[in-house]
């Protein structure tokens, strides 16, 4: 029998450990009766999403220096968290408000390109206001897609924007409208990079042991701002969250509502359907450069929108004669335009955006039918 070896005792052995203790404390809490999951398959799901998120920390927050910034794209069709997108790309980068940055990028055929900062998001913390945005209205593109811009430092005249002295992280948002989802075409390439640009440090430190345990407290930080620390489904809600199933609340713009744009409007609902219910909405586009509906989970978690239409943009929205719309939101395919897939899940939520829109925007207006009627008329 081989001799017991005395453990080493570093750092990030204790760091380590506790992402274990963290992690098994959102088992056993979050993904919980604690947080409203009372089904075996609420519980697979919220499983679903707590590696999701913890794929998010390692890939974005590990490894993360606002010295040596890049931008890490944020959702994919394999991680989703935090209503992600089936018609977008997200970044996001991490920064020091006492630092000046350079961002170069191209449009890349996007509608609508923005730069948001989060305030209170140091160290894979969950943010806690927006502190300031930044779009494609705002800045100079070039003719091919080329932009540059400057964030904090001194004033310029033109393409910046100022840091928050609680600034910590920057989240890009790409939109495109188009008939498949951008979020999951193999062949779309956005260009973005950062840099420091005033008095640009030499390379990072080696990975030493208090460099290793500082990547993985940020990972516990990232974990637990999404889940334990997260709010619970009864807490306060913007107003423009509606409560009651199948009824949207009036779209509104959400201020500084962490993780949200400035120059966009909301609205979001639970849908609960039976077996053979169908919810049919109606309403029409505003003008406005972006618009889209999607489905999520519980969790905030996108549906399978590569092998499902689960989610709606202009471009793949069939229009009645008087440029109004039907939607329906089924467990099946009713033969008519502009079918919403549940994946045959009961309850989800509803989810609309409406970027840079012009005057007010009309509440989409709801119905529950049974498909069969649907299908027979």
């Amino acid at each position: 029998m081989a001799e017991s070896q005395t453990e080493i005792q570093t750092a990030s052995r204790a760091a380590f450990r506790e992402l274990l203790d963290t992690l098994r404390e959102a088992d056993e809490r979050w993904v919980s009766e604690e947080w409203g999951l009372t089904d075996a398959g609420s519980v697979a799901d919220g499983h679903r999403a707590l590696i999701h998120i913890l794929d998010g920390a390692l890939a974005c927050h590990f490894e993360s220096d606002p010295a040596h910034p890049d931008f890490r794209r944020i959702v994919s069709p394999t991680r989703k968290m935090t209503g992600d997108n089936p018609d977008a790309v997200y970044f996001e980068a991490p920064i020091d408000p006492a630092r000046t940055y350079r961002v170069q990028g191209n449009t890349a055929g996007a509608v609508y390109t923005s730069i948001t900062v989060e305030a209170g998001a140091s160290d894979g913390r969950y943010a806690t206001r927006t502190a300031g945005v930044i779009n494609d209205t705002q800045f100079d593109i070039a003719p091919d897609g080329g932009y540059e811009l400057f964030l904090g430092g001194p004033q310029r005249d033109r393409n910046w924007l100022a840091l928050d002295p609680e600034a910590a992280r920057l989240t890009t948002r790409h939109y495109f409208e188009t008939p498949e989802p951008a979020a999951c075409d193999p062949t779309l390439h956005i260009p973005l990079t950062i840099e420091v640009a005033d008095d640009p440090p030499g390379p990072p430190p080696t990975w030493d042991d208090e460099r290793v345990a500082a990547g993985i407290h940020r990972v516990i930080n990232y974990v637990r701002g999404k889940t334990v620390e997260a709010a619970r489904p009864t807490d306060d809600r913007p107003t423009w969250v509606s409560t009651t199933p199948n009824v949207f609340n009036p779209p509104e713009v959400p201020g500084d509502l962490a993780f949200s744009a400035f120059d966009a409007a909301y609205a979001m609902a639970p849908y609960m359907l039976g077996p053979d219910e169908a919810l049919v909405i109606t309403s029409r586009w505003p003008e406005c450069r972006f618009a889209n509906v999607s489905l999520w989970n519980r969790f905030l978690q996108t549906y399978d929108y590569v092998n499902r239409p689960v989610g709606r943009n202009r471009s793949n929205t069939t229009l009645e004669p008087d440029g109004s719309w039907r939607m329906i939101v089924a467990h099946e395919d009713p033969g008519l335009p502009n079918w919403i897939d549940t994946e045959g899940r009961p309850f989800g939520i509803v989810y609309w955006r409406w970027f840079l829109p012009e005057g007010d925007v009309a509440t989409p207006e709801t119905d529950v039918v049974k498909l069969a009627d649907l299908r027979e008329a």
